[in-house]
């Protein structure tokens, strides 16, 4: 069997038809069909159904003439397969007289025209031309939906890239900002940066989205700046604040959250800027917000900000260990604080919260991993200089 009648070049087609596969048992219609177009397509034919297939997995035809009755599988057949091969190629079925039913029935299978013997080849080149036209309209179409689709993902990857240029302007500017607050505050130099490596941490224990994890890591970032109202007499008192100190104090949450309110990408940093002193069971301020009132964001930022301030050196007391940190976070599990986050911060390894501490937190294999897999935002932000 001779499956490649003359040798194919489709790379110089571009679009336009010039390969048709002539597929017929009858060598005397494939004579004729060819005579009929070959002076304006390079024309292969195939003996069988069969050998059609054959060759279509091996070259491209951007049209098929092919007969319905053949020996063995029937054209009918054979378009079902032709079309998963090859698509693009246009069908036109040869029919008897007999067989214009089985002509329409190939139209609803995805074949183009058909033509009915004897030929009439005046027709004949009439249905290939519009057939040829058809193909040139489908492969002008599937190129300019290809150039769309590339300049949607160009344009789609540089509004990525402008966002996340952006997104970290913001947060380079907003660090900057919170380090200036805290050299107000020098018993507190680094806390702000450690809290939002453990609050992260607790986030993604808590499977926190992308979005939820942005508002958590720019309201740890920004937890006290509504502190910028404070004055320095109070902020910096070495001595324990009178009751109206304590009041004056007491007003920064408000603050803060006034201060960025309305600013869109931290919306819901706001929440837990002023949320970050409630209270699980309702006794906080500034609101008095009790359980699941409470942002969920502020509610994890109130477990990182107390063992943060239980394992740091402050004016008041020396840094104490993680167990000394764990019974005080148990003690006022359901009271201070929301028992499930408590619960999420315990499942994390006492060794994995020393790292966090030291910024070492991307060394931590397994914590790594499930960024990768989960959180690739959490993995960038966890990586960079907090």
């Amino acid at each position: 069997m001779n499956l490649i009648t003359k040798p194919l070049n489709i790379e110089r087609n571009r679009g336009r038809v010039k390969e048709i596969l002539i597929v017929d048992d009858d060598q005397a219609i494939v004579k004729l069909l060819t005579a009929c177009l070959e002076a304006d397509y390079c024309c292969s034919s195939a003996a069988s159904a069969e050998e059609a297939l054959v060759l279509c997995h091996f070259n491209e035809f951007q049209l098929v003439i092919t007969d319905i009755t053949m020996p063995g599988m029937s054209g009918l057949d054979m378009l079902p397969q032709l079309k998963s091969l090859a698509p693009n190629s246009v069908v036109v079925m040869i029919s008897g007289n007999q067989a214009l039913e089985s002509a329409i029935y190939a139209l609803r299978l995805g074949a183009f025209d058909y033509l009915v013997k004897p030929f009439d080849l005046q027709q004949v080149k009439r249905v290939i031309k519009r057939a040829a036209e058809h193909y040139e309209l489908i492969t002008a179409k599937k190129l300019y939906e290809d150039h769309l689709e590339q300049l949607v993902a160009q344009r789609t990857a540089e509004l990525d890239d402008a966002l996340v240029s952006l997104e970290n302007a913001y947060r380079s500017t907003l660090t900057a900002l919170t380090s200036a607050l805290e050299a107000r505050d020098l018993e507190t130099a680094g806390h702000s940066e450690r809290v939002v490596r453990f609050s992260l941490r607790l986030g993604l224990a808590l499977g926190l989205n992308a979005t939820q994890m942005k508002s958590l890591e720019f309201g740890a970032l920004l937890h006290d700046i509504g502190k910028i109202g404070v004055p320095d007499s109070i902020l910096r008192k070495p001595a324990k604040l009178t009751e109206e100190e304590w009041r004056l104090m007491r007003k920064h949450p408000a603050h803060g959250e006034q201060i960025i309110k309305g600013i869109e990408f931290l919306e819901g940093a706001a929440k837990v800027v002023g949320q970050h002193h409630e209270r699980w069971d309702g006794t906080g301020y500034p609101r008095g917000l009790q359980g699941e009132q409470i942002d969920l964001g502020a509610r994890i930022f109130a477990v990182a900000d107390t063992f943060d301030a239980i394992t740091s050196d402050r004016v008041y007391h020396r840094a104490r260990d993680y167990d000394a940190a764990l019974l005080e976070l148990e003690k006022y599990s359901g009271l201070q604080f929301d028992a499930n986050v408590i619960r999420a911060f315990k499942q994390i390894a006492p060794a994995e919260w020393n790292l966090i501490r030291k910024n070492l937190v991307v060394n931590s294999q397994p914590l790594t991993q499930h960024h990768e897999q989960n959180h690739p935002y959490l993995t960038t932000q966890l990586a960079m200089a907090h």
